[in-house]
């Protein structure tokens, strides 16, 4: 966003004219800032038509009164085109398109998008094929359909790639506060990385949610997230088109690309960006935040009037771990003086409903409770009676009440969840939230977005204290080409790894270089098809002596013509036997015409299929990184000493694979990709036993 973009789009935020051009579709669009309250001029513009919405039309925009500061364009490509080239030459500041047939429409909507590019100049532009923007802070609406959503004066700024998921959210019986809604379409001007750098500035905005497809810039994107991490404005992203068909689903829908699952995963991870995978989670976590903030930690205080939702608390909190922390005995003596002889002192706490309802009794117990207990947040469970059957409502507010000043006198984010999503009315909503209570709707929505809070905040103070460098950049190469195992591992030596010791000969001198390294050996066949040796036959373990290599370099000679006659080859690898390791990883690192260079780390050798355990990191990645990678693998309970195996140094073991991540970048213009499978892991370094690295053909 150039900074006339910017002057621009503020003006396109917080305009005080608006010109309406088109037919029905802007008729409808009027009617909708009037809905929202819009307190500016609006001019309609249609030459075919006297009125439109119950205001004067003017014929173009040269009979204008004035200069709008923005428009809403309703009318075919060709046609939109000409009135934004028109309105960037009067000066106007910013335009919804609206208009469909660009980018998402093959090759000629691509040219076409060329020319709204060109046409648009240094006006902010959303769009084309958009619904729009809602501004609920300052009253203002460019868009086409029947819309809802309300602010109490602060909210969620929410952009999407999907026009019709926009409009849902603004519907929504979830009582998600709203200080903006974006429907970014195609972006050939302003992009979702632009409305993040600017919206993440304003203080009413809590929380950014994106709805994403595909991002077309990745390193800004990474920017402006780190931005809004230093702003303390939490992203929330749910990506769609992870699927086969869903990706193909997005590229037709606005032409965006949709990426690998694991690059974006490691890209919000890399930059505190909180990922979820459903619309309702997705609402709820932006609620959570903006409503009642980031708990620090994962202590909870749970509250139940029934044992049932007692246990239903502590069952998914034990899977995404937040944790409830017992009472100790005092605490649990003053509780027992407090609770009805029939409650059970515990963490959640099923306070009975003998004290239901009396806030004289329930006050104390919840604010013993939540200091007692040392939480980062509290949490009650009520589902609340339907209308007609609502006498007894009373009770429960009597309940929430207390239970939010408790947690406000010990500075905690409250929330109160009904079990079944659908239990908590639109009026109990809007009590919960003008008390600082954030009003969740089910138990593992509000469970999970404690615990995405949890993670934000912990990701928000390492990743501001690391100030991490920014990704590399690495062009895809034009051709590349596999380079020998044998000096491949040369390669790895140079980047600070231990290989195996061996030499390359050919197959008449493997028997005396096997008998000069000292037995047991391995043997394997060299050569510029053989990037699978296993498959091929072209490798043999544990050979004892010099009669074994002989007979296992005729051996893999003749298994070798049988795979394919091509690649059989006279030069041989032998390398000295190494010991059995604690673990075996596989270890990774490729580049991406988006992301730049990305490592991949997992548990390695034949698990790599059978567990399909990895992650993923963009680099540059520190040792702290891949350490906290690491430990999300289901290979960490081996490498931490699981039954009585050695503990493997994390430390050392994170910055050999941090040294091996700089050595690719520093080495990018010539190293195209490189596999090591497996690296053996022992308790005090590592050994690439195996490596398959492509170079970049000069």
């Amino acid at each position: 966003m150039t900074p006339a973009q910017r002057k621009n789009f503020n003006r396109l935020l917080r305009p005080r004219q608006i010109a309406f051009i088109g037919g029905t579709d802007a008729g409808v669009a009027i009617n909708e800032a009037q809905r929202r309250g819009y307190a500016g001029e609006i001019w309609p513009v249609n030459p075919k038509r006297a009125e439109m919405a119950g205001l004067p039309c003017f014929a173009s925009l040269d009979d204008l009164p004035g200069t709008p500061d923005a428009i809403f364009v309703a009318v075919p490509a060709n046609a939109a085109i000409d009135v934004i080239a028109k309105a960037a030459a009067m000066g106007v500041g910013g335009v919804v398109c609206y208009a469909a047939g660009f980018r998402e429409a093959g090759d000629g909507g691509v040219k076409r998008e060329e020319a709204l590019l060109e046409a648009a100049g240094d006006m902010a532009l959303i769009g084309p094929n958009c619904y729009g923007m809602i501004n609920y802070l300052d009253g203002a609406a460019l868009w086409p359909f029947a819309h809802g959503g309300s602010c109490p004066g602060y909210g969620a700024a929410v952009i999407t790639q999907s026009g019709m998921f926009s409009s849902d959210i603004t519907m929504s019986q979830r009582s998600l506060p709203l200080t903006h809604m974006i429907s970014a379409g195609n972006q050939t001007v302003l992009g979702m990385e632009d409305f993040v750098d600017v919206l993440c500035e304003i203080p009413a905005v809590r929380a950014i949610g994106l709805h994403i497809e595909g991002l077309q810039d990745v390193a800004r994107f990474e920017r402006m997230a780190l931005k809004a991490l230093s702003h303390n404005t939490p992203i929330v992203a749910m990506k769609t088109g992870r699927s086969a068909i869903g990706s193909a689903l997005t590229q037709s829908h606005t032409g965006s690309l949709s990426g690998a699952n694991e690059l974006y995963d490691a890209l919000f991870e890399r930059c505190g960006v909180i990922a979820v995978d459903s619309p309702s989670q997705f609402i709820e976590t932006l609620k959570y935040l903006c409503i009642a903030g980031a708990p620090k930690g994962n202590r909870v205080a749970g509250f139940t009037c029934s044992g049932g939702g007692a246990a239903m608390l502590a069952d998914h909190s034990e899977t995404i771990n937040l944790s409830y922390p017992a009472f100790d005995a005092d605490a649990k003596k003053i509780l027992e003086g407090l609770l009805p002889d029939i409650a059970t002192v515990s963490n959640p706490l099923d306070y009975t409903t003998p004290i239901w309802g009396q806030p004289e009794r329930t006050l104390p117990v919840f604010t013993e409770a939540i200091a007692r207990a040392g939480v980062d947040a509290a949490i009650l469970v009520q589902d609340y009676p339907a209308q007609g059957l609502d006498e007894t409502k009373h009770f429960y507010l009597a309940d929430a009440e207390a239970f939010g000043e408790a947690a406000k006198q010990a500075g905690v984010p409250a929330a109160i969840c009904s079990t079944i999503h659908e239990n908590m009315d639109a009026d109990t909503r809007a009590a919960l939230m003008a008390a600082g209570i954030a009003p969740m709707q089910g138990i593992h929505e509000a469970l999970n977005a404690i615990s995405h809070g949890r993670d934000w905040a912990q990701a928000h103070a390492r990743i501001v204290a690391a100030d991490p460098a920014p990704l590399l950049s690495a062009p895809m190469p034009d051709e590349i080409e596999m380079i020998s195992e044998a000096e491949g591992k040369d390669l790895l030596r140079a980047a600070g790894l231990s290989v195996p010791q061996g030499v390359l000969v050919n197959g008449a001198g493997a028997p005396g270089a096997a008998e000069k390294l000292g037995y047991p050996v391995v043997l394997k066949m060299m050569g510029p098809k053989l990037a699978h040796k296993t498959e091929a036959g072209a490798v043999k373990l544990g050979l004892g002596d010099a009669a074994a290599v002989q007979a296992a370099v005729c051996a893999m000679i003749d298994a070798v013509q049988a795979y394919d006659a091509d690649a059989v080859t006279d030069d041989f690898l032998v390398e000295q036997m190494v010991a059995r390791p604690v673990v075996e990883m596989i270890v990774g690192i490729r580049r991406d015409a988006q992301f730049g260079l990305a490592m991949t780390i997992g548990s390695g050798g034949i698990l790599v299929e059978l567990l399909a355990d990895a992650e993923t990191l963009l680099l540059p990645a520190s040792a702290d990184d891949i350490k906290r990678a690491i430990s999300r693998l289901k290979l960490f309970k081996l490498l931490n000493g699981f039954r009585g195996n050695p503990v493997v140094d994390l430390d050392r073991l994170s910055q050999t694979l941090a040294a091996l991540g700089n050595y690719a970048m520093d080495h990018a213009r010539t190293v195209a990709e490189i596999e090591i499978n497996p690296l053996f892991v022992y308790h005090d370094g590592v050994r690439a036993v195996d490596a398959l690295i492509h170079r970049i053909k000069p």
